[in-house]
């Protein structure tokens, strides 16, 4: 082990003590109002691993020089954050969730329950399966986008924020293994262990569709008397990111298609970001030329987002020393709950990397570590890729804006009991 292995785990583990407290700066921000900014910066849960990958490039400067510092971190990959950052854009925009709410709404009003319940449990069980088409980041900006103004809002109880939250969180980190491509921790060694999409949906997806299922039903059940009553009171509020009231031109279905149009290049190119980021600037011109039909893009929330796992890279660059010995001396079962519980520290595609770096890791072992990490998922921010950007977009529903990550993690637990036992017994 060298010096700066070992500096390196104590900023990860630094970073990781940020994440719990992000919350006890919000409320240092109000009682020290002098300092109210810079408490607030570090209390932005999207900024905790960007700050502290810049404080390991400073002690590697120190320890090593500056030249080996500069090395580290350019060769470090960031096509993962660059592709979450553009797809949250597009996927929010205006023409791309109008019409996803068209067609849920018009679904959800054919169905026996109320509307507002099944639009609830569509964006907790539906739109996170499609995770398996449109990649995961991208189902969790629309799942988030069209929960925020039904379920994360002002009258409904704190508790029950925190357990869709986990449910959310949860689902969308199973519902992309329908797939070989749209699920990051899959995405890491669907190539090295010759994981197709057949094989995916056969040993995971059916497996996760049911998990998901039964964790949106459970919750839309707790959910369905506040869901009433808030109707009852009052109508819920526009969409975070824009609805499709918010401006008064309909948009035009050319200008629906063309938007569709570039989320499906982005979700095809999203191993090529020299491509999916000119195709970005193209639909940046194109929002600009046809502004009527559009509402602010959530150009900050997806560069918080793009910056939060860009630290998460250089940081968990550094803690394959510790992790991958783990990884390779546990048993099959052991594997499994130890990939739970890892994933909770660290993200879940950096854990199944290092076991596709094994040698002779057996059939068995590999469902195992996937199914582990995969399972958890939704226990932190940091576990899955996409969980800070759904935590971007529905902060703002919660007390002080802020999601607590004890909160997250208690609210995650059943659907993550869920989830496993689907692996497990399945």
């Amino acid at each position: 082990m060298q010096t700066i292995q070992l500096v390196g785990a104590v900023v990860f583990g630094l970073a990781l003590l940020h994440t719990f407290a992000a919350k006890s700066f919000e409320v240092l921000s109000r009682r020290y109002p002098r300092h109210a900014g810079l408490f607030h910066l570090l209390g932005e849960v999207e900024v905790v691993f960007g700050f502290w990958a810049f404080i390991l490039i400073a002690a590697m400067a120190l320890l090593n020089g500056a030249d080996e510092a500069i090395a580290y971190a350019e060769t470090r990959h960031y096509t993962e954050p660059l592709f979450v950052f553009t797809v949250m854009v597009v996927a929010a925009s205006r023409p791309v969730l109008d019409i996803v709410q068209r067609v849920l709404g018009a679904l959800a009003r054919r169905l026996p329950v109320r509307t507002e319940l099944a639009l609830a449990w569509f964006g907790l069980a539906l739109v996170p399966l499609t995770g398996s088409l449109i990649t995961e980041p991208a189902a969790m900006t629309l799942a988030a986008l069209m929960l925020a103004p039904l379920v994360f809002r002002d009258g409904m109880p704190e508790w029950l924020k925190y357990g869709a939250l986990g449910v959310l969180f949860v689902n969308v980190s199973i519902g992309g293994t329908l797939t070989s491509y749209a699920a990051p921790p899959v995405l890491m060694v669907a190539a090295t262990w010759q994981w197709d999409s057949v094989y995916m949906a056969t040993h995971f997806g059916w497996k996760a569709a049911l998990a998901v299922g039964v964790n949106a039903t459970v919750v839309g059940f707790l959910l369905r008397p506040h869901l009433r009553a808030l109707a009852e009171r009052e109508p819920a509020p526009a969409p975070a990111g824009g609805a499709a009231g918010d401006v008064a031109a309909p948009v035009p279905l050319p200008v629906t298609l063309i938007h569709l149009g570039f989320l499906a290049g982005v979700v095809i190119l999203s191993h090529h970001p020299v491509l999916f980021l000119g195709l970005f600037m193209l639909f940046l011109g194109f929002t600009s030329a046809y502004q009527r039909y559009q509402n602010p893009l959530i150009i900050k929330e997806g560069l918080l987002v793009g910056f939060f796992l860009a630290g998460l890279v250089v940081l968990g660059g550094m803690q394959q020393w510790w992790l991958q010995p783990i990884v390779a001396s546990l048993s099959p079962v052991a594997l499994f709950f130890g990939a739970l519980g890892l994933t909770a520290i660290t993200d879940n595609a950096a854990l199944t990397y290092l076991g596709s770096l094994i040698q002779g890791i057996s059939a068995q072992s590999q469902y195992m570590l996937m199914a582990g990490a995969v399972a958890g998922g939704g226990l932190t921010v940091i576990a899955n890729a996409p969980n800070p950007a759904g935590a971007s977009l529905l902060r703002r529903g919660f007390n002080d804006e802020s999601i607590g990550a004890v909160g997250l993690l208690l609210g995650a637990l059943a659907p993550t009991i869920v989830a496993a036992a689907a692996f497990l017994l399945l």
